[in-house]
Formats: C-alpha cells, structure tokens, sequence
C-alpha cells in the first residue's frame, strides 16, 4: 500500500440518461482514511464510486486516483464452478501448491511458489467472519456468505482503497459484527457508502453528498451527527432573528408613515393659515415626498432582505430537523393478550421444518425483537404469525387487530396513490382527516397523490406508515421484516420517528441494533438454525 496514496475530484460533472444532473462542479479528495458517503437515496453515492473506479467517465471535470483500488462486488452472479480462490484470484497458485505436495511440480514452479498463501487465505476469511475452504463453491454461499468472501479477497489484496458499497446489506448479526471488526483494523483508505450507523461510527470521516454538492465533516457517525445538531440550532437562530428584523421593518414602517402622516397634517394647516410663501410650501412639500419615498425604498428593501434570510432559514430546518410525528392511541391495555404462539414447528417443507417447537407470548404494548442468523427462520415466523403460511404443527392465535410491512410494503396497491391507498385502508377517513393524517408524515399537498410505483424505498415505507398507523384507530399490534434494508439514514429515522410515536405492540425482524435500540426494544427472541 502506498503512503501517499489518494483520489482527487476535480469540478466533476454527471447527468443521469434522463438528463437528471447529479453532479456539478463536485471537488473531493480522500486520503488514506475511511470515508463514509451518506445522502438519501438517489443522490448519487453508488455512481460516484463508479466514477472513481472507472467503470464510468464523468461528462466534465477529473477523477484522479494515486494509487490502487479495490471494489466490492454486489449481488453478481456466479458461475457453477467458480470458487473462493477465484475471488482471490489465487486458482493457479494454490493448483502449484497442491501439485507440490504431491511431489508433481517442476522446479520452476516450486521456486516461484508462494508457501504462505493457503496461511494468509485462511486469516483473510476469518478476519471476514467467514469457515470456509478455498475450493469451496461460491454458488453454494449465501449472499451474505458471498458478499464477506469477497471483502476478505479484497483486504487480502491489501489495495490503498476500498470503494465499498452497502456491505452490511443483507448480512445477519455475525456478518454485520464480522465486516464492522474488519474496517475498525483497516488501515488504509475506504469510501464506505452505507446507512449502517454502527459501520459509520468506525469511519474517520462522513461525506454528506446532496443535490447542492458534497460536505465533508471530520469523525465518525456520532460527530457528523453533532454537527448536524449545531447546524440545525444555528438555523433556528437565524430564523428567530431573521423573524425579529421583519417586525422590525414593520414596526419602523409603521412608526414612519405615522410620523409623515403627522408631518403632512402640521404643514396642511401652516397652508391654511398662510404666511408661508408658496414657493417654500412647495419646496417642503417635495423634500417631504423624497424623504418618504427613499425611507419607503429603505423599508422595503430591509424588509424583502428580512424574508428571504427566513426563507433560507425555514429551508435549512426543514432538510435538518429530523421527523417527529403524532400517531393516535390504540387503547391497547397494558394487561391485553395480543398474540400466542404455542409449539410452533414451521416450514416450506413438512421434512425439513426451520422452526421446531417455539413458543412465544406478547401482552400489552410489548416490543419485540426476532433476531438471529440468515436461515434460523426469522421471515418464516412472520409469514406464520401473518397467516401466510400454515403452521406444520401447534398454534398461532393473535388476539388483535394487526398490520403487516414487509420490506415491499405489499399492503399497498402499487398502482394508485398515496391518498387512495390510506382510504382503502381506512374506509372511514373523510378527506380532511386522511390530508391531515398523510401531512403528518410529510405527505403534503400533491405529494400526497404520488402513485406508490414511483415513490422510493424510504418512501414506500413511510406511505406504508402512514396508512396504517394514521388513521382514527391504529392496530395493536404492527409486525415488521427487516424494515431498514436498502432505506437511506433520513427514512430510516422518519420510520423510528413514526414507530416511536406509535402505542401498540411491535414485533420487528431486524440485524439493524441502532434502529432497534431507537424504537425501544423491550426483549428479544434469539432464533438459531439449531432449532432445525
């Protein structure tokens, strides 16, 4: 790895094929340090790392890299024979070792062998979280498995950066720890983009990319996030003073027309009277029009300037104040029985069963976590406690009311809109309370008519909210699968505002610890693949 190594953005400029323009003027330089890039979705994160890796060219400016790059995967397929050592890119070495200790390799082969490789394979995966076998098929690998496999070939390879995008993706809690404990040791330089807030507080700095450009702001996630607040309350100071100057003009304006009023009644009355030649009166009488007419231009000008500062002010609170929203009551008691499960076995397959011999009992506005490896029957547990799938033996009983959102939302229909969706699901709403209940949520005005195939992941989520847990009466109990996947930070913290602000009890899926921390988890149910 190089010491000097670095990338530098220069007046870099990119427009999506739509004609959407996602960059312009953008300059960013990064050095050996770990960088995470965060911004809503559709902001540009993933594109900017395929500027910098090349694999596309901006339309103005440069990218310049000093030194070598290492990019992780995601989601690619892989061919039927393709294994770990591929990804390590170490299928021929390995082939001279094995040949070696058959005693096959000529000399020339053993004289070039490389007698650590297999060692420092080994450490590359576990430091990776991963026990597994070079030879091992990667078809045969979960993605989460897949995606650390390829992690541990891109440290081995020991690059001066890392250009990584969402690795904690998909990956249950071991993965998630695994692939955090590696970037907390790394050394060198990677621009990690993520919404993991527990990968972002290992970063030594977070890039906020915008529509306006990019921010750089020095420490991890926890820093960035006091900035944030200091901002937010420098904006809400700006506004308060801003709000002050425009009574001020106002009360000044006022205070000045009364006096001219007073002014133009004396002179009035000096004309009546006469002794005053005309000549005079008519002099006073335009120094009196001038000076009211500059201190009228004065006035107004002190007062647009006033409004726009409060404008701008208004603007900056609106993108930094986080979502806090207001959810009526579900009269759930604290003593209500909501949902028993009693000697659930579970699975799509009556001889191999993911789910043997659970039981479980929620009272009250109980929040419960699901939690455990990929495999260990989180998802299968929901659809069960759902009624999507039947039980292969014992029982499910909930005793309320509930509401399910999987990470489609698939209780809305996708081909209508926001508005039309909450009046399905809340047939008594009028459309005064269904506006106000949507607003709630930041669904105001013409966004409240967006048809639900066109919003965001973040969004849909949010409508999802939104319908549910608007109306008059919210169900008791709200049952979630891994709600955060694929969502930026701003929705991810607008869902935990609503869920926050939600009475009833929770049954959540999720790897995510900070998301389940913030909605308050009362207790969690450790599922494991032993129960199999």
């Amino acid at each position: 790895m190089s010491v000097s190594a670095s990338i530098t953005l220069s007046h870099l400029a990119w427009s999506a094929p739509d004609g959407r323009q996602l960059f312009s003027d953008l300059c960013l330089s990064f050095n050996a340090e770990r960088a995470g890039l965060v911004g809503r979705n559709g902001v540009g994160k993933t594109t900017l790392l395929k500027l910098i890796a090349g694999g596309l060219p901006p339309h103005a400016g440069t990218v310049t890299v000093n030194g070598t790059i290492g990019v992780l995967r995601q989601s690619v397929q892989v061919a039927v024979d393709e294994t770990i050592a591929d990804l390590f890119g170490v299928r021929t070495a390995l082939a001279v070792l094995h040949r070696a200790e058959t005693g096959e390799a000529s000399n020339d082969e053993l004289a070039d062998a490389d007698w650590t490789l297999e060692a420092r394979i080994s450490s590359a995966l576990t430091e990776a979280g991963l026990d597994a076998e070079p030879e091992t098929s990667l078809a045969t690998l979960s993605g989460g498995q897949r995606t650390r496999a390829s992690l541990a070939a891109l440290t081995f390879a020991q690059p001066d950066f890392l250009l990584l995008d969402e690795p904690t993706n998909n990956l249950d809690r071991d993965g998630r720890d695994a692939v955090i404990a590696l970037l907390a040791k790394w050394r060198a330089g990677a621009i990690v983009v993520s919404h993991d807030r527990e990968l972002l507080e290992t970063m030594d700095a977070i890039v906020e990319l915008t529509s306006l450009g990019a921010t750089r702001y020095g420490g991890n996630w926890s820093l960035y996030r006091e900035q944030k607040a200091l901002e937010l309350a420098a904006a809400r100071h700006d506004l308060a003073d801003a709000e002050k100057r425009v009574a001020e003009v106002a009360r000044s304006a006022q205070a000045a027309a009364e006096r001219k009023t007073r002014k133009d009644s004396v002179g009035k009355k000096q004309s009546r009277k006469g002794g005053t030649p005309r000549i005079v009166l008519g002099a006073m009488q335009d120094r009196s029009e001038a000076s009211g007419g500059d201190n009228t231009r004065l006035a107004e000008h002190r007062r647009t300037r006033a409004l726009e500062d409060a404008a701008t002010a208004r603007k900056r609170i609106e993108v930094l104040q986080p979502l806090a929203v207001i959810v009526p009551p579900t009269g759930l008691a604290a003593g209500k029985t909501v949902l028993i499960v009693d000697g659930l076995t579970a699975g799509y397959h009556s001889e191999r069963p993911v789910i043997r011999d659970l039981s479980l009992a929620i009272t009250g506005p109980e929040r419960i976590a699901v939690t455990g490896p990929n495999g260990a029957g989180k998802t299968t547990l929901l659809a069960v406690i759902t009624g999507q799938l039947r039980p292969l033996a014992g029982t499910v009983r909930t005793m309320t009311p509930f509401a399910m959102l999987d990470q489609r939302v698939s209780l809305l229909d996708p081909a209508v809109s926001i508005r039309d969706n909450f009046q399905r699901i809340n047939p008594d709403a009028d459309e005064n309370a269904c506006r106000a209940a949507l607003a709630r949520f930041m669904f105001r005005a013409d966004a409240a008519l967006q048809t639900i195939a066109t919003l965001s992941g973040g969004q849909m989520l949010r409508a999802g909210l939104a319908c549910v847990l608007g109306g008059s009466t919210p169900p008791p109990l709200l049952v979630l699968d891994e709600p955060t996947n694929h969502l930026d930070i701003d929705a991810i913290e607008a869902v935990e505002a609503g869920l926050r602000a939600y009475d009833g009890a929770l049954l959540v899926v999720s790897h995510d610890n900070a998301f389940l921390e913030a909605i308050g988890i009362t207790r969690r149910l450790e599922l494991t693949r032993m129960q199999i």
